[in-house]
């Protein structure tokens, strides 16, 4: 069980289970993260939150969500619509723990700016990852 909250604490979170640990370098990611978008996938079933949650859809696959008090980014959902089935993509900066995860991918790695790169032997996708990482 891992748990989370935003920068006021006014949305906290508990995961009772993590997916795939991985880093997307998209420029929605980018302008909403403010860098790469360095998350943890959380199923569905697995994640339970409370307080001021804002969604909002910003692509056609996916409603991304913020603490409606402070704005924290708070996950990113590959859905088809604000109340959709998607597992939840969570910054690992929430989580009160982020200890012992290892980066299994990097998605649109053709889009990384040159001023920095993650170390690591793991997969790097030019383009978006491939439907069975995931």
């Amino acid at each position: 069980m891992r748990t989370g909250r935003c920068l006021c604490g006014a949305v906290t979170f508990r995961a009772a289970e993590l997916g795939a640990f991985g880093i997307c370098h998209c420029r929605q990611c980018q302008r909403w993260s403010g860098g790469p978008m360095i998350a943890v996938s959380v199923p569905q079933s697995a994640m339970e939150a409370t307080g001021p949650v804002a969604p909002r859809r910003t692509s056609g696959w996916a409603t991304r969500a913020r603490c409606a008090e402070c704005g924290s980014p708070l996950w990113y959902r590959w859905d088809k619509g604000i109340d959709g089935a998607g597992d939840y993509e969570v910054p690992i900066g929430l989580f009160d723990d982020a200890n012992g995860l290892t980066v299994r991918h990097e998605i649109f790695a053709a889009e990384k700016p040159d001023s920095f790169a993650f170390a690591g032997d793991h997969p790097r996708h030019a383009g978006p990852p491939p439907r069975e990482d995931f």
